[in-house]
C-alpha cells in the first residue's frame, strides 16, 4: 500500500534528535487531525495514575484506536505533539521513550512539550496526531 507521507531527514541538523525533522504529503493525501489521546480507560477513568510511562502507553493506545477508526495507521503519521504535566524533564523523557519507543522505525516529527496541567482528573500525558492518507 503506497504511503502518503515522506519523512526528511537533514544531514545540516544534530542528529540527537530521535525524529525526522520535516515531514510532506501530496497535495492528494486526506488529512487526518487528531484530538489529543489521554490515558483514559474505557469507562473514562484515567489510566495509570502518577505513573508517566504507563499513562503514555495508555494514551498511545487510545491514539492508534482513534487512527484506526480514521482509516490511518502509524505509519500514517505526518506529526506529533506530546504533552506532559510536569516541569521534570526526566518525566518528559520517561513519556517521550514510550511514545518513540511505539513508533519503531516511523520516526515521524515531534514536539514535547512540559505543561502545567491537562484536562482530565490525574492526566500526566497527552499526545496529539495529524496523519495522512492516500484515498483508494
Amino acid at each position: 500500500m503506497a504511503r502518503a507521507v515522506t519523512l526528511i531527514r537533514s544531514a545540516s541538523l544534530s542528529d540527537v534528535a530521535e525524529y525526522a525533522y520535516a515531514a510532506t504529503a501530496p497535495a492528494d493525501a486526506r488529512l487526518i487531525f487528531l484530538a489529543g489521546a489521554c490515558p483514559l480507560n474505557e469507562d473514562g477513568s484515567t489510566a495509570a495514575v502518577g505513573d508517566y510511562a504507563g499513562q503514555a502507553a495508555k494514551a498511545f493506545e487510545n491514539m492508534r484506536t482513534a487512527l484506526a477508526d480514521a482509516g490511518a495507521s502509524l505509519e500514517d503519521v505526518i506529526s506529533t505533539r506530546v504533552l506532559v504535566a510536569s516541569s521534570r524533564q526526566e518525566d518528559l523523557v520517561t513519556a517521550w521513550g514510550v511514545v518513540r519507543s511505539g513508533f519503531g522505525e516511523h520516526d515521524a516529527p515531534s514536539t514535547l512539550l512540559g505543561v502545567t496541567v491537562l484536562g482530565y482528573h490525574d492526566q500526566l500525558v497527552e499526545i496529539e496526531a495529524v496523519a495522512a492518507v492516500l484515498d483508494a
